[in-house]
């Protein structure tokens, strides 16, 4: 995070120093007008003679009117400009980030939770780059500027007297700091919870409704929100707290003035126009004095939301060059071979395959059955490499897995997954799913061997027809259709199928079982399937129970076996799901 950051502040720092520049010249020039009223003060006692006078100061202070205007303008562009473009160039950091951490890492982080990093961390980090530059100059550049004036142009002991309150408040505000660093912690806790909380009931709204939850989800609702709402009071209460010590503060700073300032005046050691003068000064530091706790607040969340950010950016990534062509244009044939594999989870003692020996040679399609939670997925994101994989443990056309670029590696493999994910875009992005070069025609093919094609044509705007989130706006079976016909699409010499056709018909999924046959001629092809009907025609077929493989060998040879392939095709027979 931190070469993060500090990359992206190089990248603006020129802006960054302008935009201090235009600040500190700001800040000078607002001296002017409480020393050029002063002067006019002075001169009021005898206006018929000082008349030239007068005017001539008061063009001054509409010349310095508009010097100040010319200094703010582009001080308050830039203001604005440096913390969006480090917001931006954060956001695309991150995004980057989450796109190459590892699985191991990534799915330990919650929908909601990776929102706010987005959304409220970042956040926090632009608010404090723009208080941090804009507040802090303005409050180094008054405190130097603007104490020289009133110390060189009305009176030393005036100014340390009157400076005195500021200073205490200053240490007062210091303290206060860990009470709203503390509750603010509270807060971003409960804000990542309510966030998590609302992407999941939106994402379960259909089984909310289905099973009459609307309820229960509001009331866990309201007493989040409560929570995050209480949290959020302590803030506030803090921060009125140390406003009203800033107040007290100026109250104090304006009666040490009034009360020192006017018996100088009456000693004759400063003028009326001097005292004028040194109550606009003090005036000035109003300002800085009242971004001093917001500046401490937005610190405290900044570093919070940072060390968050880090944390993110710690995580280990994947080892793949991103549109590299060299790796694009690899061919993999499609040979496997997975010898004596056992893999567990991380942090997790217990095994999800054990000992698995698989031969696949091009050409061939392997069946893979079992029972839920048997361990079928798991292989496969092995052999994509979405888990670490031992060495010597799988190989494809004689190479150790891990020898293989990553990116080469899944460019050869078309996975079809068994969540059916579709964006919310056309359905002529989602076949195409991040790949250019395809032909109209070509599209339009692998529509109609995946049995979508004439759904596509009914809709209104054909294969440009944006689809809802996830996908939405169709039906299971055409979702998964629209998912399949990408393998048509797909180059790759190694296909996997993921549990793809259990929202078919059994008219619809033989006619797509028959496209992919034809499809996996010269291909290595993988079927996983909890369903007979969907692999009795695979070269081979092996069959996973607790992560072991219990039988293998073709339809016929399993039938003949007694054992678990020929349970599933007795309980499936009887419901005809095998043709």
């Amino acid at each position: 995070m931190k070469k993060v950051l500090l990359k992206i502040l190089k990248k603006y720092k020129f802006t960054i120093l302008l935009q201090i520049l235009f600040i500190f010249l700001n800040m000078y020039l607002l001296t002017y007008p409480p020393k050029i009223i002063g002067n006019i003060v002075d001169l009021l006692y005898d206006i018929e003679t000082n008349k030239s006078q007068i005017i001539q100061n008061t063009i001054y202070l509409i010349i310095v009117a508009i010097l100040l205007l010319g200094a703010r303008m582009p001080w308050r562009w830039l203001a604005g400009y440096n913390p969006r473009s480090i917001e931006r160039d954060l956001k695309d950091k991150l995004f980057e980030q989450f796109m190459k951490i590892k699985m191991t890492n990534i799915q330990n982080i919650k929908n909601g939770e990776l929102m706010s990093y987005f959304v409220k961390d970042i956040s926090e980090i632009r608010t404090f780059s723009y208080r941090i530059v804009s507040y802090g100059a303005r409050i180094i550049a008054t405190s130097i500027i603007v104490t020289y004036s009133m110390m060189s142009g009305v009176n030393i002991k005036l100014t340390v007297a009157t400076l005195c309150p500021i200073i205490i408040t200053v240490f007062i505000i210091i303290k206060i700091k860990k009470y709203v660093e503390k509750n603010f912690k509270k807060s971003q806790k409960y804000f990542t919870e309510l966030s998590e909380y609302v992407q999941e009931s939106t994402d379960a709204i259909r089984t909310t409704k289905a099973y009459t939850g609307e309820t229960n989800q509001l009331k866990e609702f309201i007493r989040k929100n409560r929570l995050l709402k209480q949290s959020n009071n302590a803030v506030d209460v803090h921060s009125t707290l140390l406003s009203t010590c800033i107040n007290i503060c100026f109250g104090l700073c304006y009666g040490i003035s009034l009360l020192y300032g006017s018996n100088l005046v009456l000693q004759g050691q400063i003028t009326t126009g001097d005292f004028v003068a040194f109550n606009g000064y003090i005036g000035l530091f109003v300002g800085p004095v009242q971004w001093m706790p917001g500046l401490i607040s937005h610190y405290k969340r900044a570093q919070i939301s940072y060390n968050r950010l880090d944390n993110v950016f710690n995580l280990e990534k994947e080892k793949i060059l991103i549109n590299s062509k060299d790796n694009e244009e690899q061919k993999i044939e499609g040979n496997i071979e997975i010898k004596d594999l056992t893999f567990n989870y991380p942090d997790n003692l217990e095994s999800v395959l054990q000992n698995i020996n698989i031969s696949i040679k091009k050409g061939e399609t392997l069946g893979i059955i079992g029972t839920i939670g048997s361990g079928k997925t798991t292989l496969m994101n092995l052999l994509l490499r979405l888990y670490p994989v031992q060495k010597g443990k799988i190989f494809i056309d004689e190479k150790d897995i891990n020898d293989i670029p990553l990116q080469t590696l899944r460019n050869n493999i078309c996975y079809i997954t068994q969540d059916n994910f579709l964006f919310s875009n056309t359905l002529k992005e989602n076949i195409k799913l991040f790949k250019e070069g395809y032909e109209d025609e070509q599209i339009k093919q692998s529509t109609k061997n995946a049995m979508i094609y004439d759904d596509i044509e009914k809709m209104q705007n054909g294969i440009e027809t944006v689809i809802g989130e996830r996908g939405t706006d169709l039906s299971g079976g055409q979702k998964q259709r629209v998912v399949i016909s990408r393998a048509f699409l797909n180059k790759s010499n190694i296909l996997i199928f993921d549990d793809t056709f259990s929202a078919l018909d059994n008219r619809t999924e033989q006619l797509v079982l028959n496209n992919v046959k034809e499809l996996a001629k010269d291909k290595s092809c993988i079927i996983i399937t909890n369903r007979i009907s969907d692999i009795k025609d695979a070269d081979k077929i092996i069959v996973l129970d607790s992560g072991n493989i219990i039988q293998s060998g073709t339809h016929e040879e399993l039938l003949n076996q007694d054992g678990k392939y020929y349970e599933f095709y007795k309980q499936q027979s009887t419901k005809s799901q095998i043709c």
